[in-house]
């Protein structure tokens, strides 16, 4: 998988940078703009945390994952529902150059490929790389077509607490499609998803909330960090326009075009 130090580096820390601008009037504030980037790494921090769930829980019920987990795993019950604990230490541990402390709870109510099955993720004194991360995730298989796998992706009680003490609260749902790598079940890495509608949220503690909604399919490959490809419409506080996430390569790039026609681009 490609190298993820991005997010230590950059997640809400200088939020985004701004390459250009057309001119004063049409530039967003500091609460506005770390927002999206507390949004946008959410999102990425979300993503990750369920490709552990998925890995680990994509084993035909023995605790060795999929792919490299640092923390230590083990497994309640040998009929579903199970529980798999993935335990980091509080000293933490390090999976592909992140550092993981905590521990994340994944609740399996039965196969994941099965409609109706669902995966439930809490955090528990869980932080990457010092940001910590509260909330639950809940992925539910809704599949009506065995050719096309179909979820919903639903975050509750989302809350992230950035380097600099900044703390958001987040909540939404995608549903989400597969569109690569069904043929392959227990390889994870060749998967491609398309969210194909839904709505986040993000509340800053200044009382700020941003909202973000799929206006064009968003692509996100197993094995890219961050969604490739596809539009978010965002509105809140002085944000009215679209984030583009490019051309499907596999990079950390975005732009945002305000309603007035001006074009920023950036980086997470």
């Amino acid at each position: 998988m490609k190298k993820i130090t991005l997010l230590v580096t950059t997640i809400c820390v200088t939020a985004l940078t701004y390459v250009s601008c057309s001119s004063n009037d049409e530039i967003a504030n500091q609460t506005d703009t770390t927002a999206v980037g507390a949004s946008i790494t959410i999102d990425a921090a979300n993503e990750m945390d369920l490709n552990t769930g998925l890995s680990v829980t994509n084993t035909s019920g023995t605790s060795k994952p999929a792919g490299p987990v640092c923390a230590t795993i083990t497994v309640s019950g040998t009929t579903y529902p199970k529980v798999f604990t993935l335990d980091y230490g509080t000293a933490g541990c390090v999976d592909n150059q992140l550092t993981r402390k905590g521990k994340l709870k994944l609740t399996l109510s039965g196969p994941v490929t099965t409609t109706g099955s669902k995966l439930t993720i809490e955090r528990i004194d869980y932080s990457i790389n010092g940001i910590k991360l509260e909330g639950t995730i809940e992925y539910t298989n809704t599949t009506t077509v065995a050719t096309v796998p179909q979820f919903t992706r639903k975050v509750t009680n989302g809350k992230f607490t950035d380097l600099l003490g900044r703390v958001y609260t987040n909540s939404g749902s995608y549903t989400v499609k597969q569109t690569a790598g069904v043929d392959t079940p227990f390889v994870l890495e060749d998967n491609v998803y398309e969210m194909i509608e839904g709505t986040h949220t993000v509340t800053t503690e200044k009382g700020t909330t941003l909202t973000l909604t799929v206006q064009e399919a968003l692509i996100k490959k197993y094995s890219c960090l961050y969604i490739s490809k596809g539009k978010l419409k965002i509105e809140g506080g002085f944000l009215k326009g679209v984030i583009d996430y490019g051309n499907n390569d596999c990079d950390s790039k975005f732009t945002y075009t305000h309603e007035s026609g001006a074009t920023y681009n950036l980086q997470m």
